[in-house]
């Protein structure tokens, strides 16, 4: 591979690629399967890298907050699993674990994401490559999902090709690509990835059952998202709260939130922190919530059916979501307790108020079998007990 390479491809000047360590038996071993002789050739003479200023090759590496190469699986694999459902069945693939799956090794500048075909042959280095293509040219040849009959040695020459090579295989859709390799600049301190170790069953059987299936409000939470050792409330008191949003707010909020304190649950859905003062506070954020509301509101008035309190029956936020969706209640009435929960979706037409309380809904939702707008919802193929969790907040957070 390397001699190959350097065939048709040159250093940058500026970002020369460097090599990270890898443990290749410790890396093969997590995965299951051999890797390509040349892939493996390749990352210990380059690393990381940003081919041809279009594609970059991913190895097993590491850089806190930007990427983990088991992360990085994971996610690309689920992703996959996810849209080849939509295809006919012959036409779908397996995805790594599955036998035979694809694994994933880069991605492009155009979302593109590119595979080895694991089920061509036992032999990892007869593997070829399948592009998952994001929004192909019609008339150019290009599929959804296009099988390249080139291992990634071949492929990586294609792509650096005299000339288009039409129509066997279709290459990118820009063109060429020059013949350079750049240590990705997203990735400028990589160091060697460990793979993660194989943890035992967090519950027992008869606590998975209770968490995902029997348990109902708090025990199931419990068992879900285990609630921080001190739970983080701001620096303020419930009595001030109420005083100064003119109500008290339902009962049920308040025992979640002395429970598990402001905070984000699943890595999605953010709880203001409810008894903070001062410039960030509880009633500050929900204001600003309810005013960019109303301009949107005066605007399209259709889209945004909601009263925003304090308006009688109003909308009063207290979560949101990184998406920018909200989760509040309407204030129908004068018992805080039988306020109906309701979410606004930013990117759906406004829905009815949901049917369950905070608590069941939270369990209902982290269970995944809670689906509507707003709410971002798990695969069929998910394990609930994978994306459950709380991680709370100190007075450093925004929310």
């Amino acid at each position: 591979m390397t001699a190959d390479l350097a065939d048709y491809a040159e250093p940058h000047s500026e970002r020369p690629p460097a090599p990270v360590p890898v443990d290749w038996a410790a890396v093969e071993e997590w995965l299951g399967v051999r890797l390509p002789g040349d892939y493996r050739r390749f990352a210990d003479r380059y690393g990381p890298v940003d081919f041809g200023e279009y594609l970059w090759i991913h190895v097993p590496c590491a850089q806190d907050g930007r990427f983990d190469y088991g992360q990085w699986l994971r996610e690309t694999h689920r992703e996959a699993r996810i849209e080849l459902r939509d295809l006919p069945g012959e036409e779908r693939y397996a995805v790594h674990p599955e036998p035979g799956g694809l694994l994933a090794w880069g991605c492009t500048r155009g979302s593109d994401t590119l595979f080895w075909d694991t089920s061509v042959s036992a032999d990892p280095d007869e593997w070829t490559v399948v592009v998952r293509h994001q929004g192909p040219v019609p008339g150019s040849g290009l599929r959804d999902w296009h099988a390249y009959d080139l291992t990634l040695t071949g492929y990586l020459r294609h792509m650096v090709r005299d000339g288009w090579e039409l129509p066997s295989p279709p290459g990118p859709l820009m063109g060429p690509l020059p013949g350079s390799v750049a240590r990705t600049a997203f990735l400028p301190d990589a160091a060697p990835w460990t793979p993660p170790a194989a943890l035992p069953p967090r519950l027992t059987d008869a606590e998975r059952r209770a968490a995902l299936e029997t348990g109902t409000g708090l025990e199931a939470l419990r068992l879900l998202s285990p609630p921080p050792e001190r739970p983080y409330l701001g620096d303020g008191t419930w009595e001030g709260l109420f005083a100064e949003l003119g109500t008290r707010l339902p009962r049920e909020y308040v025992e979640l939130m002395v429970e598990y304190g402001a905070g984000c649950w699943s890595q999605w859905l953010r709880f203001l922190t409810p008894l903070r003062t001062g410039e960030r506070r509880f009633a500050t954020h929900v204001g600003e919530v309810l005013d960019g509301y109303r301009m949107l509101k005066r605007n399209h008035p259709d889209s945004f059916p909601l009263s925003a309190w304090p308006e009688p029956g109003g909308f009063l936020p207290f979560a949101n979501s990184v998406d920018g969706d909200h989760l509040g209640w309407l204030t129908e009435g004068d018992d805080p307790d039988a306020w109906p929960l309701v979410v606004w979706p930013r990117h759906a037409r406004q829905g009815a108020p949901l049917e369950h309380g905070l608590m069941d809904t939270l369990v209902a939702w982290q269970r995944g079998r809670l689906a509507t707008p707003g709410l971002a919802g798990l695969d069929e193929d998910d394990d609930p007990l994978e994306y459950a969790g709380f991680r709370a907040w100190n007075d450093a957070a925004y929310w």
